[in-house]
């Protein structure tokens, strides 16, 4: 029975040998229909990964905030054909990412869904940050606008130290430093925060302290890949 596959990307500029397994290239070679971010990276992706297909003969199907619902109700009719193959822009499929429209309607119509081993970079981050694992929650982007961040943050710092549950975030690179500085600027001295950048990379970093010794040494993460996370329950 044809399938869909969900496709994990390398996350920056890290080798795809490095976070993707040895038959990444052989899984991802049998298919001829993939459903994309966006062309030309997803290209540029699969051929750094070893895709060996002629492209004039794969089908590409946009998956973005474009994309019209109704499109994507016709994505997976190519299915009888073969199996297809859902390709994150970067990191896993349907987490931070789009995708989970597709594999709802893949269940609907009984399509097997597959998801192949890569790299998440909350979970990656989650990991290193010493923080707790057994109870976290991923709460995406926060509010653009200052007031309604630092309100934000601070209902996320009490969740922390309530349910001593990690609370992971994430925000648009530009925006790094002023996320950065409402955390100190809001949070308590004793709240661990945990910053994971350019996750899997050469020049990753993983580091978590109090907000107090946040203070005595600033980041500069603007335009950087980070994940943020928020601890309770003190140091582990």
């Amino acid at each position: 029975m044809n399938k869909l596959f969900l496709i994990p990307a390398t996350i920056g500029n890290a080798s795809v040998s490095d976070v993707l397994p040895a038959n990444f290239a052989q899984c991802v070679n049998t298919l001829k229909t993939f459903i994309v971010e966006d062309l030309r990276t997803a290209r540029r992706f699969l051929r750094s990964a070893g895709y060996t297909q002629n492209f004039d003969e794969v089908n590409f199907f946009l998956l973005n905030k474009h994309t019209n619902n109704c499109d994507i109700e016709k994505y997976l009719n190519t299915i009888s054909n073969g199996s297809i193959g859902l390709l994150s822009e970067a990191g896993v499929p349907c987490v931070a990412d789009p995708g989970a429209t597709i594999v709802s309607l893949a269940h609907r119509k009984n399509i097997p869904v597959v998801p192949l081993v890569g790299p998440s970079s909350i979970l990656l981050a989650l990991m290193a940050s010493g923080m707790n694992g057994q109870n976290f929650c991923f709460n995406g982007y926060l509010p653009i606008d200052r007031k309604d961040r630092e309100r934000r943050l601070k209902e996320l710092e009490q969740q922390a130290i309530q349910k001593n549950q990690t609370q992971i975030f994430i925000e648009t690179p530009f925006r790094n430093n002023h996320l950065f500085e409402s955390i100190l600027t809001v949070c308590n001295p004793s709240t661990i925060v945990g910053i994971a950048v350019n996750i899997t990379q050469s020049d990753a970093l993983h580091q978590t302290k109090t907000v107090a010794e946040w203070k005595k040494q600033m980041l500069d993460l603007h335009k950087q890949n980070a994940v943020f996370l928020i601890g309770g329950g003190g140091r582990q």
